[in-house]
């Protein structure tokens, strides 16, 4: 038997992020500004094939996963390039909920920005 992995057994999460930090590049340098709040789903999780589904209000789109000891990796390529990753860790049974954080990777108008996300997902 191999290592535990984080989303092993589940086929759905919902996943609220409460926390987070963005880093705007502006006049030469990153400057840090407040993110706002998130929440998606990520459902159709297929350890097998390593895909999976990202829901949002604005829609879906299509997840490959990286199966790592004790978390799982979602990665997304959004169609303009950006880059997004979400991982989910083993289980915090006290909280009852699943570690995770959740980056961005994308630029604006031509100016790079940087988030990263600090929450907690459910298994449904």
């Amino acid at each position: 038997m191999g290592p535990a992995r984080a989303v092993e057994g589940q086929s759905a999460f919902d996943c609220s992020f409460g926390a987070g930090t963005a880093r705007v590049y502006d006049n030469k340098d990153f400057k840090q500004e407040p993110a706002k709040s998130l929440s998606f789903g990520i459902t159709g999780i297929d350890t097998k094939a390593q895909l999976a589904q990202m829901k949002t209000a604005g829609g879906s789109g299509t997840l490959r996963l990286v199966l790592a000891v004790n978390a799982t990796h979602f990665l997304e390529v959004a169609t303009e390039g950006a880059l997004n990753i979400t991982t989910i860790y083993e289980k915090d049974d006290a909280k009852g909920a699943y570690p995770a954080v959740h980056s961005r990777h994308f630029a604006l108008l031509g100016q790079p920005i940087v988030t990263q996300y600090q929450g907690f997902c459910q298994a449904k």
